[in-house]
């Protein structure tokens, strides 16, 4: 995939755990954890703005475009 999530980044960054992100934007700890590993295939906006708040960044900062991998037609 050309999209790279770097949530483990911004999390360590501001010292902040998965269960406790979790809690604060009442996710689960196994969806959190899917998002972070890349593993989902979207996300809702309303689910990024939580995140944005609760890790006082910008939705840029949590995703990192690549053209390797990206294969379109």
């Amino acid at each position: 995939m050309a999209i790279i999530v770097r949530l483990d980044r911004i999390m360590a960054d501001r010292k902040m755990s998965l269960n406790k992100l979790a809690e604060i934007v009442e996710m689960t700890n196994v969806n959190l954890s899917n998002l972070k590993t890349g593993k989902m295939k979207g996300i809702r906006f309303e689910t990024m703005n939580s995140i944005c708040k609760a890790l006082h960044c910008q939705p840029g900062e949590l995703f990192e475009y690549t053209e390797e991998g990206d294969e379109i037609g």
